[in-house]
C-alpha cells in the first residue's frame, strides 16, 4: 500500500470509530500532535512497524488495513459491539454498531463457515452456565438458521431483545432453553423467533 493510501486507510478508520489524533498519537506513546502531522503533512512519510501494530489492535483490525503486511491465514469478520444476552437482555438496535474482528482461515473451513457469514459476539449474563459465561466471545454463522434434530445454541432476536439460547424443534414452533436450571424454558411459535445463526465456536480467556 502506497504511503498516501496508508494516511487515507488511517483517517477512515478513525472516522469510523470517532477517534482523534491526540487520543490515537498516546497511544503509540507520541506527541499529540505526530499522526496529525502524519496524515495532514505526510511526517514522516510511513508508520513504523511498532505504531502501526498498536493501532491496528486498538481499532480492532489487520495491520494490513494500515498498509502492514497481510497476515497469513488470517481472513476479516465481522465484530458486533453488543453482548447477546445469555441473561436479561438488550435492546437489539445496538446490534448495528459494528467493528472488523479477524479468525484463522484454515479454523473457519474447520467449522465449515464462510468468512461473510461469520460474526462475533460477547456473551452477557449467566443463563447459558457453564456451556457460555459471561465475557465469552461466539463465532455465529449466519447461514445455518434451521433447527434441527437436537437443534443446537443460535443467536436470536426475541421480544425485540438479541440473545444466545439453545433451540429445539417442538411441536407447534420451537423451544428456548438456557443451559442454567434456574432459568425455566419457553415455548415460542415459530414467527416468534429470529434466528440470527447458529453458534460454531467459542473463544475463552483462561484465568
Amino acid at each position: 500500500m502506497e504511503p498516501v493510501a496508508q494516511r487515507a486507510a488511517l483517517e477512515a478508520l478513525m472516522a469510523e470509530q470517532g477517534a482523534s489524533f491526540a487520543e490515537l498519537s498516546r497511544v503509540i506513546g507520541r506527541n499529540a500532535a505526530y499522526l496529525q502531522q502524519y496524515v495532514r503533512r505526510g511526517s514522516p512519510r510511513e508508520l513504523a512497524e511498532r505504531d502501526r501494530a498498536l493501532l491496528a489492535r486498538f481499532f480492532g483490525v489487520p495491520e494490513a488495513r494500515l498498509g502492514g503486511r497481510e497476515a497469513e491465514g488470517l481472513a476479516e469478520i465481522a465484530r458486533l459491539d453488543i453482548g447477546a444476552s445469555a441473561g436479561p437482555g438488550r435492546l437489539a438496535e445496538d446490534e448495528a454498531a459494528r467493528r472488523p474482528g479477524a479468525l484463522s482461515q484454515a479454523l473457519l473451513r474447520q467449522l465449515g463457515v464462510r468468512p461473510a457469514a461469520a460474526s462475533m459476539i460477547r456473551v452477557e449474563g449467566d443463563s447459558m452456565e457453564p456451556t457460555l459465561s459471561d465475557g465469552d466471545e461466539i463465532l455465529v454463522d449466519r447461514d445455518r438458521r434451521e433447527v434441527r434434530g437436537k437443534g443446537g445454541i443460535f443467536v436470536i432476536r426475541l421480544d425485540g431483545v438479541l440473545m444466545v439460547k439453545r433451540l429445539r424443534a417442538a411441536v407447534g414452533g420451537v423451544e428456548v432453553v438456557s443451559d442454567n436450571p434456574a432459568w425455566p424454558p419457553r415455548l415460542c411459535r415459530g414467527a416468534e423467533v429470529e434466528v440470527i445463526g447458529r453458534v460454531a465456536w467459542l473463544g475463552r480467556a483462561l484465568l
